[in-house]
């Protein structure tokens, strides 16, 4: 029997945090708060999206605690709710360039 505590732990992440890291823009705009706050208008700037996009992304990952939000006057200025989640992100795309480097080898030997 697998363990119920796992599996309940597992359908809480695919709801949760799986389900925010489900879109690239999204993906970046975690990169870009990598290192430091930033405004929607920053980010808008910085990754070419326009700022009601951007708004709408950061409300999924606001919602999942991927990002939080702190007000300076009349300017809401995003962080990463936890730094891991840059990590974690990072070991997906090793493990996803790991698996094209193999196929891309194996159609080679071919």
């Amino acid at each position: 029997m697998f363990d119920p505590d796992l599996r309940q732990e597992l359908e809480e992440l695919t709801r949760g945090a799986c389900k925010a890291l489900n879109d690239p823009k999204r993906l970046m705009i975690l990169y870009a708060l990598d290192g430091r706050p930033r405004s929607v208008g920053e980010l808008s700037d910085l990754l070419g999206v326009p700022q009601p996009n951007v708004s709408q992304h950061l409300a999924v990952l606001r919602e999942r605690r991927l990002v939080e939000v702190e007000r300076d006057g009349n300017r809401a200025i995003y962080a990463l709710g936890d730094p891991r989640v840059i990590q974690a992100i990072d070991i997906l795309r090793q493990v996803a360039r790991d698996g094209l480097g193999r196929r891309l080898a194996i159609r080679s030997a071919r």
